[in-house]
């Protein structure tokens, strides 16, 4: 009789059209991955049976299959929503319990912890003090939101930079001390003048003044003749440098306009007495006085064109509370401070599986590692089989909504059929059971 058949056929329908409604409910479903059912025929088990002879008793649903296809990448205003492009599954952990998502739909929790909406935390490297990430076991990433400390400047030898184009075409000056000058300062005195900011070490800003005076190669004999000559004379938070021991900076010009001394390697050193500097401003500071660094004018030119600052930085900051944070396609976690400064604070990891059909899934996105799946193979992102990762975006569920509409019909007509043969067995019963 072909009611086994029939009903195996409608159980089959039956789950496929389950997957499908599965598959259609979870369209929008942030890293979602769709399924298809896979079938199988059926047959008894008989010793003596044959090819010839052997009559199927229907089918069944084999197995149930994730299709792990990239899904479309959508951007987000939100710079925790991450984005896997490629393999790869985020780390979770709660409680102990390890879990794998593509959802990267995550925030900070009031502990600063980055969490997804099931409180799931995502796991990684965390950076240490100065911000560089080693490689260990994967922790869950908790980020500071502690400010910043402040960086004196000439802290690292970098200094202060200046780089600059002097116009060998203008005319000798006679510097004038502004402290004396009838106008501070006197702007006949100095042919340039240009500053920048520059930090003590409790973060407090300082603006230093550099002014450029074109020098009389006669009276000021350069060491090479035929060159030109400049002196380059501070003022720091408008205090002449000069009366506190800082010597002016001579600057040496070749016939070439490029310059021959200070070099890039030998800097000039600079000392600030802080302390003069804040008693003439009527203030008082406890930052480390002197304040000492160097500056490099290696990268100043002399040609026949007009003043120009081409490059001027120095290496200090003030202190800085976070402001922001952003993820690289690396997966380094950034933190961005209000005072312009940036520093690593973690990386996300990711795990991959030989065998990603073996995952169990369990809700929420997520899903376990099995046996069948093998054990993870964790690692940053962009390295061995890992995707890379884009910050303010998420990967949008991979179900092709038009195909699986189809599919729901052809199920449908399957499903159908399997109950018209059923019916068709009951009517031939019945007329067996009329025969009189």
């Amino acid at each position: 009789m072909a009611f086994q058949q029939g009903l195996s056929g409608l159980n089959a329908s039956s789950r496929a059209l389950d997957v499908t409604s599965n598959n259609i409910a979870n369209a929008s479903t942030v890293g979602f991955k769709g399924a298809s059912t896979h079938f199988a025929d059926v047959y008894a088990a008989s010793l003596s049976g044959s090819g010839a002879s052997q009559v199927g008793i229907g089918t069944s649903a084999a197995a149930i299959v994730q299709q792990y296809t990239q899904g479309n990448i959508t951007t987000t205003s939100n710079s925790m929503d991450v984005a896997i492009n490629g393999s790869g599954f985020y780390r979770l952990t709660q409680d102990g319990a390890v879990t794998y998502s593509r959802n990267g739909q995550f925030h900070v929790d009031s502990n600063g912890f980055i969490v997804n909406d099931s409180q799931d935390n995502l796991t990684g490297y965390m950076a240490d003090a100065s911000g560089k990430i080693t490689p260990t076991t994967p922790t869950a990433l908790q980020i500071s939101t502690a400010s910043i400390p402040p960086k004196v400047t000439g802290s690292t030898s970098d200094g202060v930079t200046a780089g600059l184009q002097l116009d060998s075409t203008e005319s000798v000056k006679t510097w004038v001390n502004p402290a004396t000058a009838t106008t501070a300062p006197d702007t006949n005195s100095y042919n340039y003048s240009t500053a920048l900011t520059i930090y003590d070490t409790l973060g407090n800003p300082h603006t230093l003044t550099m002014y450029f005076v074109k020098l009389d190669p006669v009276a000021n004999p350069p060491a090479t003749a035929g060159n030109s000559v400049w002196d380059v004379r501070y003022q720091v938070d408008g205090t002449n440098q000069s009366a506190h021991g800082i010597p002016p900076t001579r600057l040496e010009f070749d016939t070439n306009g490029k310059i021959v001394s200070p070099t890039t390697a030998t800097p000039t050193n600079v000392s600030v007495n802080l302390n003069a500097v804040m008693t003439a401003n009527g203030q008082t500071n406890s930052a480390t006085s002197p304040l000492a660094f160097t500056i490099n004018f290696g990268e100043c030119t002399q040609y026949g064109s007009d003043f120009s600052v081409d490059k001027l930085t120095q290496d200090g900051y003030a202190s800085g509370n976070l402001s922001g944070l952003s993820i690289g396609p690396d997966g380094v976690v950034q933190g961005n401070y209000s005072n312009g400064q940036t520093k690593n604070m973690a990386q996300i990891v990711l795990a991959n599986f030989i065998n990603p059909n073996g995952l169990m899934a369990i809700g929420n996105n997520a899903w376990i590692e099995t046996a069948a799946s093998g054990q993870p193979m964790v690692g940053t992102p962009d390295t061995g089989t890992l995707g890379v990762l884009q910050s303010g975006a998420v990967e949008e569920s991979n179900v092709d909504l038009t195909g699986e509409l189809v599919a729901m019909i052809v199920q449908q007509r399957n499903y159908q059929a399997n109950a018209q043969s059923i019916k068709t067995q009951d009517q031939i019963m019945q007329t067996l059971v009329n025969i009189r």
